[in-house]
């Protein structure tokens, strides 16, 4: 059932003719009305001094502190390091055997390091591992250098791609997250960017939680948390400041579930490893995922301007998956159709008309894109001479109130 729909005239149709313009914000029943009260997912308190959980396959945000602060993000940055060279590699630019020069500058940094020296010439597949596996600080400046001349210059390009992926508050100074005054990522942004590692990238992520690498005869294990652990913690990047605390950007996997989390600001590497824990297991058990529609049902009909047929079906385009409680009790979830119509006719099949907004319980409203179920052609002259008609019809009646009225 749809209610609430609002209707007005506008004078800025095509050809000059005023048409009408809806805003359509309609109940729509998916076959779910909450019945029962039961509790909702318990609430988490993190130790973390910010963090940030979401739901990979519903981008759900489960959990979020701080999450919108810049704070310097440590070695969790050289996600964005591994960002610009896998975009690299995906364009051509570079291949995994293209190989890099190694700088004096590079061979001196300190902290985690590969131990590249200016003798070798790693492979771009060498250095993945070296900043994944490893934490190289050493190896985002070979990376650096290679792809830009300068780590200077690769901080700029990173501060711009950053912005172009919607990384708002994120600032890069250099390529391995050394301590720097103007160094800064929020933890919603370092989500984004796993997000983005998990799924632009499926090829080159399992390069994030190989257990250990040799390089130069020397092997270190991979810095990344209960890889081993049996809780489905695949990757991403551990930090440390003495400003930003102990921080992990993380993703785990069980079943046909992620989830990706970001913390920071915690005392040391025990309480890290133990609030990944947490977290992972809170995500896991207290939320459940729900088929809600299948692709391609119909849930409302959005009017259609001078086309062949008046109206067209407003569909999902791919299987609405929502998150929920866990013991959440849904028998049904209500939801609202949003667009702005009519719609101007030709209107092709897939087009994007409107969204459909659901509002579940405890949990932030899910929006949804709705498209066209069919094409819809532009009408032919009788059509458009109707149209015409029924406008000058409510014009004239539209007049006549108004007489009607000064009387």
């Amino acid at each position: 059932m749809l209610r609430n729909h609002a209707l007005a005239w506008t004078a800025n149709a095509p050809g000059g003719m005023a048409w009408p313009v809806a805003r359509l914000f309609g109940a729509v029943w998916l076959g779910l009305v909450v019945l029962t009260a039961s509790p909702a997912a318990a609430a988490f308190e993190t130790r973390a001094a910010s963090a940030i959980v979401v739901d990979f396959n519903t981008g759900t945000v489960l959990l979020e502190k701080e999450a919108d602060i810049p704070l310097p993000p440590a070695s969790m940055s050289k996600l964005m390091t591994l960002n610009m060279l896998f975009e690299a590699l995906d364009d051509g630019r570079v291949t995994m055997e293209t190989t890099f020069p190694v700088s004096t500058r590079a061979r001196l940094m300190g902290g985690s390091r590969m131990f590249v020296e200016e003798r070798h010439r790693p492979t771009v597949e060498d250095l993945i591992r070296g900043i994944a596996v490893l934490s190289g600080n050493d190896a985002t400046v070979v990376v650096a250098e290679g792809l830009a001349g300068t780590e200077e210059n690769f901080a700029r390009m990173m501060t711009e791609r950053a912005r172009a992926l919607g990384m708002s508050n994120t600032t890069l100074a250099n390529a391995s997250g050394w301590p720097h005054p103007d160094h800064l990522m929020s933890k919603r942004d370092l989500a984004i960017l796993s997000e983005r590692l998990i799924r632009e990238f499926p090829q080159y992520y399992p390069y994030l939680s190989e257990p250990s690498f040799t390089w130069n005869d020397i092997t270190q294990n991979n810095r990344v948390p209960l890889l081993e652990a049996g809780i489905g913690l695949d990757g991403l990047k551990t930090g440390f400041t003495s400003a930003a605390g102990y921080s992990l950007a993380g993703s785990a996997r069980q079943g046909n579930r992620r989830v990706i989390f970001v913390i920071g600001g915690l005392a040391d590497e025990r309480e890290r490893a133990e609030e990944a824990e947490r977290i992972i297991n809170w995500a896991f058990r207290q939320f459940s995922q729900r088929t809600v529609l299948a692709a391609g049902s119909r849930v409302a009909d959005a009017e259609v301007w001078l086309g062949e047929t008046a109206r067209v079906g407003l569909v999902v385009p791919e299987d609405l998956v929502v998150l929920v409680p866990a013991l959440q009790q849904l028998d049904s979830v209500a939801a609202e159709v949003i667009y702005d119509g009519p719609v101007e006719a030709p209107v092709a099949a897939g087009q994007p008309l409107g969204e459909l907004v659901l509002d579940l319980p405890d949990l932030a409203p899910v929006r949804v894109p709705l498209v066209a179920a069919s094409s819809v052609a532009r009408g032919n002259f009788l059509v458009r001479v109707q149209t015409a008609a029924g406008i000058l019809l409510q014009r004239a009646i539209g007049a006549v109130s108004e007489r009607a009225a000064g009387f």
